[in-house]
């Protein structure tokens, strides 16, 4: 029986078979160190079906690099031993959430989602560091020395990052590895219909939009907001008061990436009025006049209610030929002016207008929030306490999400923070009606012990976010208790952590008699069902956020992952009883604890009772049933 895999997915590996979807001729066979024969790249051949367009080896080239950055793309590529285990007594409404809070490094997280999310998020949020000289950067051993690897801080997860202050020599090379290989496993996750935002200032914009380009294509930059981040002007700053920052748009694939409307303002629509009790309703007028001389653009046109007589300045022209102009004054579509005597424009009724309104490159703080009004957002929620440094406010976020998603979307966050991409997740669903489901990921950075937050018992920044989601969901569904009921405020918890396995790699003689008879089994003994359960969906590519029932059958909890995307059980003797049951759920995939089988028989037997109550062919159960 094929053994699941036990670590993440190679990118290389996943680039490859990329390439032989476009390109299955510049594929051969080799045999590898080991003596298997492996699927590998001609690249004579490529370099024939490319043409012209490749280079090698080329004394001048475009591109921008960075001490560290080759290394930075390897450990993108690189897999990991690692899981996320379920923590259901910190999570809110576990069995019915769709929302996921994950704690851990967002590389190695990014890594372990890749299976069950790839193609699957529309939108992603980021507010990384900004490389201030005083921010933590996330630990990454490729972008340091062994000795000042083993120097970092760390906390008490094992989590490891250090302050990358501007007197290290790699000062944004380590921060341009650090966001690199994040971005590059970010873009795969991506629908084709999607698009990432990133907050950033002027400390690393220049180098984020060259990264951007590289990873996401040139060619798929959307556009750069400007957001006015203060209200007011400093007028004690040295130079100029800086009161913007910025967030870059890139879409995995521009031509597929549909700008949402914003919605119309009031102040806009107050715009229309209807003077003369038009029956189509409120208007407002327009020119219907343009610059330049144009054949046929000169010719008279009479008001109706006083007969003057009107033609345009020499230089310009009707938009309108004469006959459509007319048939619109006839249907009283022209404004002459209360008097009639006032040269004629345009009627351009409300009705008319769109439901929305296209959403500008600049977005004021009057409109979308402040520095201040995000930290007063925080500090209500907690009792006036202020727990969190630099949040985004919550209206800003919601922005990006109004013209990015549509009523039922997966947001991803990995520098989740604050968790205010939660908070906005949430307050627009309260809002429109919308099912929008969100990721959120961050490390558990220790807070300071003398800061007020670590003072109130909040020892990490992932505290802080849980109970930030779990207040302002409470709060959302109290002041809107008609339209809220059905409204998903919860989250499940996840932790990444070490492997389920135990590490059985060593070399013959480091074996002992006591060492072989704790191999029997190759799971660690402080795991447990649900643990083994989110590891399989990781590897077998299922949501972790999918719908979850547990059912007792002769001994053997069985678990059934929505309605029969994955079917698993992991303790007892699989007995044909049991079989029945997962049978008579109808499972695509099937997936067993291997010491569940005393004796390769059984697992013989275990093929046999498959073909026979599912109707799988031999082919059908080697792919659908795994064991660990």
């Amino acid at each position: 029986m094929i053994h699941l895999d036990k670590q993440t997915p190679n990118g290389a590996q996943l680039n490859l078979d990329a390439l032989y979807q476009i390109a299955p001729s510049c594929f051969t066979e080799t045999k590898g160190e080991d003596g298997e024969v492996r699927h590998v790249v001609d690249f004579k051949k490529l370099r024939l079906l490319l043409g012209d367009q490749t280079v090698e080896d080329a004394p001048e080239v475009y591109d921008f690099t960075w001490v560290g950055k080759r290394a930075a793309l390897q450990e993108a590529a690189a897999p990991i031993r690692k899981t996320l285990r379920p923590y259901k007594e910190e999570s809110v409404d576990w069995d019915t959430t769709q929302n996921l809070y994950i704690e851990g490094d967002n590389l190695e997280v990014l890594k372990l989602l890749q299976n069950s999310y790839m193609g699957k998020v529309k939108m992603i949020y980021i507010d990384p560091p900004y490389n201030t000289g005083n921010d933590f950067v996330y630990h990454d051993d490729f972008a340091m020395s062994s000795e000042e690897y083993d120097d970092s801080s760390s906390d008490e997860e094992g989590n490891r990052y250090w302050r990358n202050t501007d007197s290290n020599g790699r000062f944004h090379s380590d921060w341009c590895s650090m966001i690199f290989s994040r971005l590059m496993i970010s873009r795969s996750l991506l629908t084709e219909d999607g698009v990432i935002f990133i907050s950033i200032d002027d400390c690393e914009q220049r180098n984020m939009r060259n990264i951007c380009d590289e990873v996401f294509g040139e060619s798929n930059f959307v556009t750069q907001i400007i957001w006015q981040k203060i209200h007011s002007i400093k007028n004690d700053a040295r130079y100029f008061s800086e009161n913007h920052e910025y967030a870059l748009i890139y879409a995995k694939n521009k031509d597929n990436y549909k700008v949402e409307l914003l919605p119309r303002t009031e102040e806009m629509n107050q715009r229309y009025r209807n003077p003369d009790n038009d029956p189509r309703g409120p208007w407002q007028s327009g020119d219907l006049v343009a610059s330049g001389e144009r054949s046929n653009g000169h010719f008279i046109i009479t008001s109706p209610k006083t007969g003057k007589e009107f033609d345009v300045p020499q230089g310009k022209h009707w938009v309108y030929s004469e006959q459509n102009l007319k048939s619109l004054v006839a249907d009283n579509q022209i404004w002459f002016g209360e008097n009639g005597n006032s040269f004629p424009r345009k009627k351009r009724f409300l009705s008319d207008v769109q439901d929305g309104r296209t959403a500008s490159t600049i977005w004021l703080s009057e409109e979308v929030g402040h520095n201040q009004t995000a930290t007063r957002e925080v500090k209500q929620l907690f009792d006036d306490n202020k727990y969190f440094d630099f949040p985004k406010p919550v209206s800003y976020i919601k922005q990006m999400l109004r013209v990015s998603t549509n009523g039922d979307a997966i947001i991803l966050d990995f520098f989740s923070g604050s968790a205010t991409t939660a908070h906005a997740v949430m307050q627009l669903n309260s809002e429109d009606s919308g099912n929008r489901k969100f990721i959120m990921i961050q490390l558990p950075e220790e807070t300071e012990e003398e800061s007020e937050a670590y003072l109130a018992g909040y020892k990490n920044i992932c505290e802080i976010g849980k109970e930030r989601i779990r207040r302002a969901g409470k709060k959302i569904k109290e002041e809107s208790p008609l339209t809220t009921q059905d409204l998903d405020i919860g989250f499940r918890v996840f932790k990444c952590e070490e492997s389920n396995y135990k590490e059985v790699a060593f070399a013959p003689k480091e074996y002992t008699q006591d060492m072989l008879a704790g191999l029997l089994d190759n799971i660690k003994e402080d795991r447990n069902d649900l643990d083994l359960l989110f590891d399989c969906m990781l590897r077998w590519g299922v949501e972790l956020s999918l719908p979850l029932e547990s059912t007792k059958v002769d001994g053997c909890t069985i678990h059934n992952v929505n309605e029969g995307d994955l079917v698993g059980c992991f303790e007892g003797v699989v007995t044909e009883a049991v079989i029945d049951a997962i049978a008579a759920m109808e499972p695509v995939r099937v997936v067993f604890r291997d010491s569940s089988f005393t004796e390769a028989a059984n697992k013989m037997n275990l093929f046999e009772l498959f073909k026979q109550k599912c109707s799988w062919t031999d082919e059908e159960v080697k792919k659908n049933v795994r064991v660990i």
